[in-house]
């Protein structure tokens, strides 16, 4: 039971800790504020974890790995590259959805990890393009995608899935169903031949 109650304090202190890094940035958040919003003091965050950098690096590497199982349960399916980016466009608004404080940390505050964390994150993140790239180059290869430049076409889908949760927060009415098949529709559009 304690350990339980340790659990989700650490859960709450990693939640609360993400809508601050996106409010106020990772490096104007102190401990401090943190501690004040979970409302305990600042040493008795200690008690639950070891310091701003892990909770930064639990939340960026949380995020990364739930785009590399998406990436390798979509790639592992028997359908189209088109079908493909469908589902990678739906992958990144589900997660957007369900972890938008988290999500926002992707678009910058990845750039404050350190050491080995940092490597890992990054290798994540160029792993996920390059096999994201490689679908593409797969439907042009196959002729279901226009001839269009791999790098460009990646650069566009992947720079607006990677800020839709910033637009994504300020809407209402729009279903997570209506969400796919509006994004999916503009963007794979330039694709299509």
């Amino acid at each position: 039971m304690v350990r339980s109650m340790k659990t989700n304090k650490r859960q709450i202190i990693f939640h609360t800790a993400a809508a601050l890094f996106r409010k106020k940035g990772y490096t104007a958040t102190s401990m401090r504020d943190l501690a004040k919003a979970v409302g305990m003091e600042a040493a008795s965050l200690y008690n639950h974890i070891q310091s701003k950098q892990e909770i930064l690096a639990g939340l960026l590497l949380d995020a990364a790995q739930s785009f590399m199982q998406g990436m390798d349960e979509i790639e592992q399916k028997d359908i189209s590259p088109i079908q493909k980016i469908e589902k990678l466009i739906s992958l990144h608004i589900h997660i957007a959805v369900n972890n938008t404080d988290a999500i926002s940390l992707l678009t910058q505050e990845w750039r404050h990890l350190e050491g080995e964390v940092f490597h890992s994150f990054n290798e994540k993140r160029k792993d996920y393009e390059l096999r994201f790239k490689n679908i593409l180059l797969e439907g042009i290869r196959c002729g279901e995608i226009k001839d269009v430049n791999p790098d460009v076409a990646l650069f566009s889908i992947l720079s607006t899935m990677r800020w839709f949760y910033a637009w994504y927060s300020k809407k209402d009415g729009l279903s997570i169903e209506e969400l796919e098949e509006q994004f999916s529709s503009v963007l794979i559009a330039g694709l299509q031949k």
